[in-house]
């Protein structure tokens, strides 16, 4: 069981990016698929989550400007992230789940995901 982030970068405060996770060692379309993020000095923190059935959930410090899909003949869960602010700054990780765990959409995650990857660096900057 693997998941790979990727998509990461440095863009302008306004900017937009898109994360991919793709998923190997497994077929994705029985699984939810959560992203959580730490920034430098802070507490990681859940950013959204989407479940098997495409039910999608939001931590309100992204909703209205991230929107997370999947698509599962390619095997990848998408993160669209729009409207990008200097504190959305982090290290983005995704991680597999049987659902979506209110932690993946609260202020705090205090979780350890049994699968998650090596995370993809978010840098909002001018």
């Amino acid at each position: 069981v693997q998941v790979v982030e990727s998509g990461g970068g440095l863009v302008q405060p306004g900017g937009s990016l898109r994360l991919s996770c793709a998923a190997s060692g497994f077929t994705l379309n029985h699984y939810a698929i959560g992203w959580f993020r730490r920034a430098p000095g802070k507490e990681r923190e859940g950013v959204s989550c989407i479940t098997s059935g495409g039910t999608t959930y939001y931590a309100d410090s992204v909703k209205g400007r991230f929107t997370i899909s999947r698509d599962n003949t390619k095997n990848t869960v998408y993160l669209q992230m729009n409207s990008l602010k200097s504190e959305d700054t982090a290290v983005y990780y995704c991680a597999r789940e049987n659902w979506c765990r209110p932690q993946y959409y609260s202020d705090s995650f205090n979780y350890t995901p049994l699968y998650w990857g090596q995370g993809t660096q978010v840098t909002v900057s001018s």
